[in-house]
């Protein structure tokens, strides 16, 4: 390995354009495809440019560069400052250490076994919010695309059904919660189920490194034995077996980075330089963001079996509208939102599972604190209706517009929200569990004025 012996510095403007930089960074600019006073072609510097430059704050990273001699480890120091022509980022790289290229190894050929299951079939590609962008026929014998193709537009979710293999986890959803290729997912066709494909698949970037959809290939198979096998044997197997898997498999991982990234950023072990110890709170909040979505994705499988059901109990709705507001005030003042609970004297008593109402309601009020305006208020305010008991979580912000009142209740819809702050599965989830309890969800507000969700349960009589 080589170490660089100084820092090295550039400087670029909050476009992306390179507008100094020392020698080896100027190399591997050049080795990129530019040059000075042309855009930053080293993808993973100028996402820390943009990030510097949006947020206005040192950004500090560790970055890994790709030359011909082999690849770059380093660790970028990105300030942004107001310069006489806009908003100038000064990059420090205070540790260069090259390394050369990896050898054939089973990564490599992992790699191109992922190629080669991509020979075959009918071409797909989805966006980021797993639409559909195209789907072309291939020129083998399994290539022809079925009688009803994918439509640009429509949804992932709504032209494949997604099949657990033997152990009852999903290659896909590995593949995207990791931003890898995938291959050997089982589907079948929501059309028409009795028609099975195999679909495998490779993230597509930009390049800047940002993930901007997935591509990959759909082949007509036969009806796999495990899958008949799994007919008489998963509901058994299921939910239980699948949480023990989670756990073992992402949520014990998961737990044990959050909470040494909360080690490290507290300093609990001693002083530590500020930019690492906000490295190590941005890798907490990523793992949260992470956990958050394995609980989405094992409600999603519970609640889609055919045997879910709950637990139908007497639940006071403004016992919990108290609950739920309370779990989410440290968040709400984060943003200056003031959060405003049932009064501790009411009380609406309604039929329905305890733990599943507080989720729905965390849900609204963790959804309405998000995408409220800073220093605004969300309201938790229960009723009785037509003898039906409500709870209304209504907020400040821009509202819900009426053609997506629906829209927005269905899998992994975020109405073009590009921001991390969810998984699209949370009012889906909501909802059906609401229903499974006798009860919905429903939006009303008026557009531009806030939104207004209402959860409805059947009122004690």
């Amino acid at each position: 390995m080589t170490l660089h012996p100084s820092i090295v510095r550039a400087t670029a403007s909050a476009d992306g354009t390179l507008l100094s930089a020392d020698a080896p960074l100027l190399a591997l600019q050049r080795e990129a495809g530019s040059d000075l006073l042309g855009p930053l072609a080293i993808p993973q510097l100028a996402a820390v440019v943009r990030l510097a430059a949006r947020l206005g704050v040192t950004v500090s990273r560790p970055v890994v560069a790709a030359a011909e001699r082999g690849d770059i480890d380093m660790w970028v120091r990105a300030r942004s400052d107001e310069g006489p022509d806009g908003r100038i980022v000064s990059l420090a790289v205070v540790d260069w250490s090259e390394r050369p290229p990896l050898a054939n190894t089973g990564d490599h050929s992992r790699r191109e076994a992922d190629l080669a299951a991509l020979a075959d079939g009918w071409t797909w590609q989805i966006d980021t919010q797993l639409q559909f962008q195209m789907a072309i026929a291939g020129t083998d014998r399994q290539g022809a695309l079925p009688t009803q193709p994918p439509s640009p537009g429509s949804r992932f979710s709504s032209y494949f059904e997604l099949q657990s293999d033997g152990e009852g986890d999903m290659a896909i959803l590995r593949g995207f919660t990791q931003r890898r290729a995938f291959r050997d997912q089982v589907a079948t066709l929501v059309h028409d189920p009795d028609q099975h494909v195999r679909l495998a698949g490779f993230p597509l970037f930009d390049l800047a490194g940002h993930l901007v959809g997935y591509r990959g290939k759909a082949c007509p198979i036969e009806r796999p034995p495990a899958l008949a096998r799994a007919d008489t044997t998963q509901l058994s197997l299921y939910p239980g077996e699948f949480g023990k898997r989670l756990d073992r498999s992402l949520r014990q991982p998961l737990g044990r980075i959050i909470a040494n990234a909360d080690t490290i950023g507290a300093q609990l072990e001693g002083p530590l330089r500020p930019d690492y110890a906000d490295y190590a709170n941005d890798i907490a909040t990523a793992g949260r963001h992470l956990m958050a979505l394995v609980d989405d994705l094992a409600d999603l499988q519970a609640i889609d079996r055919p045997d879910f059901g709950v637990i139908i109990e007497d639940v006071d709705l403004a016992d919990l509208g108290r609950r739920a507001g309370g779990l989410l005030t440290v968040k709400a003042l984060d943003r200056h939102i003031k959060i405003h609970c049932p009064d501790a004297d009411q009380m609406l008593v309604a039929r329905g599972e305890f733990r599943r109402v507080l989720q729905i309601l965390v849900n609204l009020v963790g959804n309405a604190v998000r995408y409220s305006p800073e220093g605004s208020q969300v309201r938790v305010v229960v009723e009785r209706e037509h003898g039906q008991a409500r709870v209304l979580v209504i907020d400040q912000g821009t509202g819900v517009a009426l053609e997506d009142r629906e829209k927005i209740f269905d899998k992994f819809e975020r109405l073009g929200r590009d921001d991390p702050g969810g998984s699209g599965l949370g009012l889906y989830i909501s909802r059906k569990l609401a229903r499974a309890m006798g009860g919905d969800i429903s939006i009303g507000g008026t557009p531009g004025e806030g939104a207004r969700f209402i959860l409805t349960l059947p009122a004690l009589d």
